[in-house]
């Protein structure tokens, strides 16, 4: 009797950094105020682009961010920007790097205010992983459209509902593994 490999998400199948994101990471719900904040910046500079390239240059984001410590790229002015975007490694967005600062920044504020990230994120669904019905993949809902304009509000940018919701996905604050994908059940929604 032969053994067959595991059904996946479709998105998975073509590229082994792709497969091994999403067997081991994609989906998980996520409780880490930083780590959410890190996946957020990343969909952010995603914008426009495939998530395979952000993936790629993960390691690099990570160095060039200082492994997105908050208070450190808090504290990032324009010599630091001018790094950014001298830096291959990365995508090189002015913008985007602007906007990773600025929401450092907000993260560093709110957290002086009492305010946990996480709880932050999580209290939209009020803690709950929401359960996506498998079969179809919408690039936006309703709840990601709310998330996006509380984010806007906040000052933070490159958050718009699309990239909210791929975010939402990644972080597992909705378990979106297709119906058959064996990686459904595994990250259920506790």
């Amino acid at each position: 009797m032969t053994s067959h490999p595991p059904y996946r998400c479709g998105w998975a199948e073509g590229d082994p950094l792709m497969r091994a994101y999403h067997d081991g990471e994609w989906g998980v719900p996520e409780r880490d105020g930083r780590a959410l904040w890190e996946k957020l910046m990343l969909d952010g500079f995603q914008a426009g682009l495939a998530w395979i390239t952000v993936l790629r240059k993960r390691d690099a984001f990570r160095r060039a961010f200082a492994g997105f410590d908050p208070a450190t790229v808090a504290r990032f002015g324009e010599a630091d920007v001018q790094r950014l975007l001298a830096d291959p490694g990365i995508i090189r967005s002015r913008a985007k790097i602007e906007a990773t600062i600025g929401a450092a920044r907000l993260y560093c504020d709110m957290a002086d205010r009492g305010e946990d990230f996480a709880a932050y994120c999580w209290s939209f669904t009020e803690g709950r992983v929401l359960m996506g019905d498998g079969v179809n993949f919408p690039a936006t809902t309703p709840l990601s459209e709310r998330i996006s304009k509380d984010l806007k509000r906040r000052g933070f940018k490159f958050v718009g509902p699309t990239i909210v919701y791929a975010w939402m996905q990644a972080v597992g604050i909705v378990n979106d593994h297709a119906a058959a994908c064996f990686r459904r059940d595994q990250v259920g929604a506790p």
